[in-house]
């Protein structure tokens, strides 16, 4: 264009022409051929202007229309219908897999960059024609408030990257109608948006997907409300998740979707039934107009398992479920989803003493047990873990008959007594008082020590209580039997005396056996005879360690006790002295004081 414009200006480098147009050396020749007819000069000239023209409408920087002319591996030629062709590396028509994308005689929109480089080729671009009808697109998009779709790049200050064709901006406020946390989690996601911002000579282009969705809710939300009613069932979708629940787009307007009403059976947390963007259906359970909320449930759409729950696990039954839950009390254990039940510590061994449900299950284990109770309305059922197996103690009669021997070992000692491992995690007591016949025994470790291998008898079975009482003395002979055997009332016995009571004085007749002389058997102060007789004033004064002769006054077997007495012994010889006298007093030479006096 610009030479043709050129061709009415005197330049000394066409050889210093002053005002002629040299038609030679552009092509024309005004005369015509001889071999031609004769053209009209009007006609020609008009022809001529028509061709300037035609270079002149092709401006730089427009976008035009070209013809492919030929496809090489490096370029492609496109004819724009200027004096040349123009090349444009091949680069630029290949697609994402590295094809070529067009073909020679394929119409393409181009960009004049320049008419003429030094090689004398037009200089076009397909790329930045492409970039410039997308700017003329966004800009009538900004102008009528069309919608465009642009694919998130990557996040950059203040929000996303947005690929329209160009790249724009979307601010963070601008993304939902909610904050958005994890912005990197829409990388690579197609949204739809509007654009609120264009500014073509400084590139820049802001997006807004909030505008979008505020506009579409609203429209949403006003049939919505049209229809949401109580017991209304609706299809929805998750917009988030909480720990306490799920908020619920219905349409314009959100539900809250507890996590007690997302399922009848154990929730942790509203993410392990849903997630975000999940299509649920919900029924509404609660609305109020006036403020615009609305509950949700979930659950509600299925039956209540508990409704007939009796049915199906009758007192009695033996049933199957996971443990999915263990506290200081117990364990929980899942018999279906949304039935629960509870095996509690007292019911989880027979023999052994749980003290935590961990000591027995782990969470997740299989669990087999027995239904104790049902209570459909507080939604509880009572399970049994050691009702499954044979209790042991209903056993343990016909294995250890009262009187039987046992052998166990000393599992721990306590002031009352000695528990003794009878069988695995079955215990025997040996009381204190069961351990000896003679020894006053205030604890246990003074006749055993804890790991002893002992032997005992079986004395009591109490299955219900789960006791077994034990006797250790009980293998061992008598002594108090062996005493009562050999000793009657009346016998004269000697004793020490072991202690000094303000009642009495115990004796120690024998190893283990002890009598009781009252303090009325052996201090008197009384006079001693028979009547009218002579008597005797005595005191006797008793020390611990020292042996006396006594004499037996009561024998109790049942109760263990033998009544003693040193008056009583007094007393029989000064009735055998009294008689002796009296047998000698015939010739009355004998006097009571020469009697005592010859002893």
């Amino acid at each position: 264009m610009a030479n043709i414009e050129d061709e009415h200006t005197p330049s000394p480098a066409r050889g210093g022409s002053t005002g002629t147009i040299d038609r030679d050396r552009v092509g024309l020749k005004v005369r015509p051929r001889e071999d031609d007819e004769q053209i009209d000069p009007k006609e020609y000239a008009k022809l001529l202007d028509i061709y300037e023209r035609s270079f002149r409408n092709i401006a730089e920087g427009e976008v035009v229309k070209g013809t492919v002319l030929r496809v090489t591996p490096s370029e492609v030629i496109v004819d724009v219908g200027y004096k040349s062709e123009g090349i444009i590396g091949i680069a630029e028509f290949l697609d994402e897999s590295g094809q070529v994308t067009v073909e020679a005689g394929d119409i393409v929109d181009v960009l004049l960059e320049r008419t003429e480089d030094r090689e004398g080729h037009v200089v076009l671009s397909r790329e930045k024609a492409e970039k410039m009808k997308i700017w003329d697109e966004v800009e009538k998009a900004y102008a009528e408030r069309k919608v465009v779709i642009g694919r998130v790049i990557e996040r950059i200050k203040g929000g996303l990257a947005v690929d329209i064709g160009v790249r724009a901006f979307l601010p963070g406020s601008q993304i939902d109608v909610r904050p958005v946390r994890n912005l990197d989690a829409l990388r690579g996601q197609e949204l739809r948006m509007r654009v609120i911002k264009v500014n073509k000579k400084r590139g820049n282009i802001v997006l807004s997907r909030k505008a979008l969705l505020e506009e579409e809710n609203a429209e949403k939300k006003k049939h919505t409300l049209e229809t949401l009613a109580e017991g209304r069932v609706l299809k929805g979708v998750v917009k988030n998740i909480t720990d306490f629940g799920a908020f619920v787009d219905l349409g314009g307007i959100d539900g809250l979707l507890h996590i007690t009403d997302m399922s009848w059976g154990r929730v942790g947390h509203p993410s392990e039934l849903f997630k975000v963007n999940d299509e649920i259906d919900v029924i509404v359970l609660k609305y109020d107009p006036a403020t615009e909320r609305v509950s949700l449930g979930h659950k509600q759409l299925n039956t209540d398992p508990w409704a007939n729950v009796m049915e199906r696990y009758p007192v009695g039954a033996r049933v199957g479920g996971k443990a999915v839950s263990l506290t200081d009390y117990g364990a929980f254990v899942e018999l279906e989803s949304g039935v629960e039940g509870l095996i509690h510590v007292s019911e989880m061994s027979w023999s052994k003493r749980v003290k935590h449900p961990s000591k027995i299950l782990n969470v997740g284990d299989t669990v087999n047990a027995m239904v104790l109770g049902v209570d459909p309305t507080a939604r509880r059922i009572s399970l049994g873990l050691k009702q499954v197996e044979s209790n042991p103690w209903h056993d343990l009669a016909d294995k250890y008959p009262v009187g039987s021997k046992i052998t166990g070992k000393v599992r721990n000692l306590t002031e009352f007594g000695a528990f003794v491992e009878v069988e695995e995690e079955i215990d025997g007591l040996i009381h204190i008082s069961d351990m000896s016949w003679s020894k006053r025994i205030k604890h246990s470790s003074e006749v055993l020590k804890k790991g002893d291998v002992v032997e005992a008898m079986v004395l009591n079975i109490d299955a219900e209580n789960q006791r077994l009482s034990l006797g250790l003395k009980q293998l061992a002979t008598d002594i108090w039997d062996d005493f009562f055997s050999r000793h009657h009332v009346g016998d004269t016995i000697e004793g020490k005396v072991a202690r000094m009571t303000n009642f009495g004085a115990f004796v120690e007749l024998d190893e283990g056996i002890e009598g009781l002389i009252h303090v009325s058997e052996f201090d008197d102060s009384r006079p001693v005879g028979k009547p009218g007789g002579p008597g005797i004033d005595e005191k006797i004064d008793l020390k611990v360690g020292e042996t006396y002769p006594m004499k037996i006054i009561k024998l109790a077997p049942e109760e263990r006790k033998i009544g003693l007495s040193i008056r009583a012994l007094k007393s029989d010889e000064f009735r055998g002295d009294w008689e002796a006298y009296q047998e000698g007093a015939g010739d009355g030479a004998a006097t009571l004081g020469d009697h005592f006096r010859n002893r």
